[in-house]
């Protein structure tokens, strides 16, 4: 019993070491920066010099900065394009379950810009968008339709910024749902179409609730990822787009922490798009939880 004994202690001992390293990360990289931004949120601080401890002075002046107000507007207009998204990625998945000649090809290409690089798509889309010489009014050009110059007109620089997101990440919705719509056993299609379902019946009662898990992560992920947009907003319209039309909260963030060197500034508003993004995400489990006991 006692060699037993020894041999479970050092099994412990080994699992707790292999567990030490994520927990060690944790705490360095995540938790750690997290408590130090918070206390910088209530601080004057520039980054580099000493904190000056000013209490709730950052949160009243973000509260009433219209530009704070302007950058939440433009990043949850952005979030239109995830609705839009997630609809397409399931009628294409779904049409790319099907056993046609092309399907693998098709597969790899709606996923190719998933694993290309975000800055190099951004300067891609940033020449189609060009007013001048662009590929996206050529096409128009096509059809007799002469195209703004997208990335300079505030009516229209966040609907390109919707558009290029949403080619840039359907690939991965759409896997998911494909990976979703293979696990759905075929007997209740075979069972729906004895019994005289039609192709709606069959999607609205059958498909629909069997994706729905995915449809769930699926829209907390892209929620999650939305409210962080910065990459192809600082590439693509690097001054926050004309009348600041496109700029997003973090792109705000980063222009006052390194820019404005408003350390203490920026860290309040990352702790409120950050108070933002919880809420949203513990609404969106709560509605989930309530859904599924409906259906049961």
């Amino acid at each position: 019993m006692k060699v037993r004994s020894n041999l479970y202690r050092k099994e412990g001992y080994y699992g707790y070491l292999f567990v030490l390293a994520p927990v060690v990360g944790y705490l360095l990289f995540t938790l750690y920066p997290l408590l130090y931004s918070l206390y910088g949120s209530f601080t004057d601080w520039d980054g580099l010099g000493q904190m000056t401890f000013i209490g709730l002075d950052n949160f009243k002046d973000i509260l009433a900065d219209e530009l704070f107000y302007k950058a939440s507007f433009n990043t949850i207009f952005m979030m239109i394009g995830i609705p839009i998204e997630i609809t397409l990625a399931l009628l294409l998945a779904m049409g790319l379950n099907r056993k046609m000649f092309g399907t693998t090809t098709f597969r790899v290409i709606y996923y190719v810009p998933v694993i290309s690089s975000l800055a190099a798509v951004s300067i891609l889309w940033q020449w189609a968008y060009n007013g001048d010489y662009g590929l996206v009014n050529q096409f128009l050009a096509l059809f007799g339709f002469e195209g703004p110059n997208w990335l300079t007109d505030k009516y229209t620089v966040k609907p390109a910024l919707i558009l290029m997101m949403i080619w840039k990440n359907i690939g991965y919705s759409m896997l998911l749902y494909l990976a979703a719509l293979q696990s759905v056993p075929k007997d209740y299609y075979e069972a729906a179409q004895l019994d005289g379902a039609n192709s709606w019946s069959i999607f609205w009662n059958i498909t629909f609730p069997m994706v729905k898990p995915v449809t769930f992560f699926i829209v907390v992920t892209k929620i999650i990822g939305g409210a962080q947009i910065f990459t192809e907003v600082n590439i693509m319209t690097p001054t926050g787009g004309p009348e600041y039309s496109s700029a997003t909260v973090v792109f705000y963030v980063w222009k006052k922490a390194f820019e404005n060197l408003q350390m203490g500034y920026a860290s309040g508003m990352a702790m409120l798009l950050g108070l933002f993004i919880f809420v949203i995400t513990l609404v969106q489990f709560r509605m989930n939880e309530r859904s599924s006991k409906d259906m049961e």
